[in-house]
């Protein structure tokens, strides 16, 4: 069983009719029984964002990895015109990688709050997905998930159905990952690697005991006479027979 890796999706990125419109690469696809062109040329920095990570299960299960910190970052100049591009190369990417049922992995860790895709983005994008695409669609698994993607899946609530948010599973670590599907065919970028290297440093190091703080010999308070060995307060009549 083989794949091809995203990269190699559109061959050699040349445009359909082998050539190149105002000196840049265009692919033409049809997504929804819609023409739509793609800009190959503002794209490819970005394009290691899907990637298929081989197949899991029985049969032709594709595992879809979406690496968030190779998207755009939204203080780019053609920020719109490169996520909109972008989209359509992310769903047509689905069309050709999956035959039959699938998952998504979406690594979010290491990915700054600037390259998160935002609500109409993600919108857009559940939107235009086929039918056949949502109901094969079996698990969406968020790895390192923060605060702000929980916040944005949870806002998105109204125009997703129920179906879809039962299929989102969270995933807090690559081990945890590794357990829920095989790794082997998963490229993992090196910015996450790195992430999660840093999670494992610090969390082995709020595990480590601390130390106890002994004071100084010199600072020790001196410990406190037994009650037997208290002296009785002196009373006035044991002041005057002592006279």
């Amino acid at each position: 069983m083989t794949w091809t890796s995203t990269a190699d999706l559109f061959g050699d990125g040349a445009a359909d009719d082998g050539s190149a419109a105002n000196g840049r690469l265009w692919r033409t696809v049809i997504i929804g029984e819609q023409e739509h062109r793609i800009d190959l040329h503002m794209i490819r920095p970005y394009m290691r964002v899907v990637t298929h990570g081989g197949y899991y299960g029985e049969g032709l299960s594709a595992i879809i990895v979406f690496a968030a910190c190779f998207l755009p970052d939204s203080s780019s100049p053609d920020y719109h015109y490169l996520m909109e591009h972008l989209f359509l190369y992310v769903i047509s990417s689905l069309e050709l990688l999956v035959a039959e049922d699938y998952m998504i992995v979406y690594l979010n860790g290491a990915t700054p709050r600037r390259r998160m895709p935002g609500i109409s983005w993600l919108k857009k994008c559940y939107q235009m997905i086929d039918r056949r695409l949502r109901k094969n669609l079996k698990s969406l698994i968020i790895v390192h998930p923060s605060w702000f993607i929980r916040t944005v899946l949870a806002i998105s609530r109204p125009f997703i159905s129920v179906k879809f948010i039962n299929k989102i599973r969270y995933v807090h670590s690559l081990e945890e990952l590794e357990q829920l599907i095989p790794m082997e065919h998963v490229q993992i970028p090196d910015c996450v690697l790195q992430y999660e290297e840093e999670r494992l440093k610090a969390r082995r190091e709020s595990a480590r005991p601390q130390p106890e703080l002994v004071l100084p010999r010199s600072e020790e308070k001196p410990e406190a006479a037994p009650a037997e060995h208290r002296s009785a307060p002196v009373t006035e009549d044991q002041e005057t027979s002592m006279s």
